[in-house]
């Protein structure tokens, strides 16, 4: 049996840049009569200073505080009675904001969007900053600091990068640097990074690209541009070792199971190396047909549950990680021992041609999903024209994974992947 990829996508994609450096995709649509914004800003946590870590987070929640003509918490308001749903995120790479709504709310959309990325510091009051701050505060006690195994990913960042890297610390920041946020930081932060010429605009769905590209330069195309701040540190980084220096941590904390995790640095995501390591992570623990479920879960019963995850980065590195959590009775040394002794299974026999087969399927099945639906598929357009600097590649991007073969995944697993080049974070039940 052989693995038959899917037919070459042609998903329509057009761009035009506006003469303040706004990038605009459209990629037209005519299903359904609804459109998807989404709007990608090049700044994410890695940007951050020292003693000032959080800001792009924070900047996420202050962008819905209103704006020169649009009053503190009616951005929302406004765009759910046009029917729309609306979001934010931010990552170590980025921040991106977008809504889905009905075609005839597109220009509201646009104007919202335009109005704060304009006149946002018209707005900001302290007020407004000190209780975004406390809502951000809030969102780190609840999904960081007061629930179990909340601090994990905090810990995973420091044993996989230097505390001064980039990448050294998450996206939520800081008690402290939160704390120490004044106006004048705020400002300083906007001003540099939220410009026209560091947004990527895209318009998906029923619409036609120049109607797109017109409305684009209505509402953005007086907008003056900005000199960029440098990029921060992109210098890649060499993998985790030598052996006899790896870092170890063990900890302890209210959690109803012990648990080992296993990080790994790895190449950036636009490196050809990085896809059959994605790959190879699957492999190893993504789904259930996944070598930790397998083994961990089904067969040896030690484990409740295992899981191993790639996170393409761009700024150098990026990193990856596995981990499994004890059954009741079951030792944390007794499941680190056999998790990594399938993880050097699959470093010294590498994985099946079933296994490729299957994992490309996989992805395959959840790439055309991703791009099924236009919200989805927007997001993908700005993240590729944002992170790699082509929207297009979401059309080839298949094709792209579908050539890595098994003597790559073998190459770039001894690069990146074996005994020596990982970290271990052991993660114990606090003792009653």
């Amino acid at each position: 049996m052989t693995f038959e990829p899917a037919a070459p996508l042609r998903y329509p994609i057009e761009q035009h840049r506006l003469d303040n450096g706004l990038r605009v995709i459209a990629s037209p649509d005519h299903v359904a009569p609804s459109v998807a914004v989404n709007l990608w800003y090049g700044v994410g946590s890695r940007h951050e200073e020292p003693g000032r870590t959080g800001f792009a987070h924070l900047f996420e929640h202050v962008m819905f505080q209103g704006s020169a003509h649009v009053p503190s918490g009616q951005h929302i308001a406004l765009m759910q009675a046009a029917g729309a749903s609306v979001n934010a995120t931010t990552w170590f790479d980025r921040t991106n904001y977008f809504e889905t709504l009905p075609t005839g709310g597109l220009d509201l959309a646009l104007w919202l969007e335009a109005d704060r990325l304009s006149s946002l510091l018209d707005a900001l009051t302290q007020d407004n900053l000190d209780n975004q701050r406390e809502v951000v505060k809030e969102e780190k006690r609840q999904r960081y600091d007061n629930v179990p195994y909340g601090d994990v990913l905090e810990r995973l960042v420091t044993l996989t990068f230097p505390p001064d890297h980039p990448y050294g610390h998450t996206t939520i920041g800081s008690m402290a640097d939160l704390d120490a946020a004044t106006l004048a930081d705020v400002g300083a932060f906007f001003r540099r990074y939220y410009l026209p010429n560091n947004a990527v605009l895209t318009i998906a769905g029923d619409i036609e690209p120049e109607d797109g590209f017109a409305r684009a330069e209505t509402y953005f195309g007086s907008l003056p541009a900005g000199p960029l701040p440098p990029s921060p540190q992109e210098d890649p980084m060499p993998p985790l070792g030598p052996a006899d220096d790896l870092p170890r941590v063990e900890t302890s904390g209210p959690v109803p199971a012990e648990a080992v995790y296993v990080s790994w640095r790895l190449p950036a995501r636009d490196v050809p190396e990085f896809d059959a390591l994605d790959l190879l992570f699957g492999i190893l623990g993504h789904g259930q047909t996944s070598r930790l479920h397998k083994k961990l879960v089904r067969e040896a019963e030690l484990a409740e549950s295992a899981s191993a995850t790639c996170m393409g980065l761009i700024g150098g590195n990026s990193y990856g990680f596995a981990y499994a959590r004890a059954r009741d009775g079951v030792e944390v040394e007794e499941l680190e021992a056999a998790l990594l002794a399938e993880v050097d299974a699959l470093l010294q026999d590498g994985p099946t041609e079933v296994e490729l087969r299957r994992g490309k399927a996989q992805y395959e099945r959840h790439w055309l999903h991703e791009l099924a639906r236009i919200d989805s598929r927007a997001d993908a357009l700005g993240e590729y024209a944002t992170l790699l600097g082509d929207p297009h590649l979401i059309n080839t991007r298949l094709s792209e994974v579908n050539t890595v073969e098994l003597d790559a995944m073998a190459a770039a697993a001894a690069a990146w992947f074996g005994r020596d080049r990982r970290g271990t974070l052991v993660y114990r039940k606090d003792q009653p």
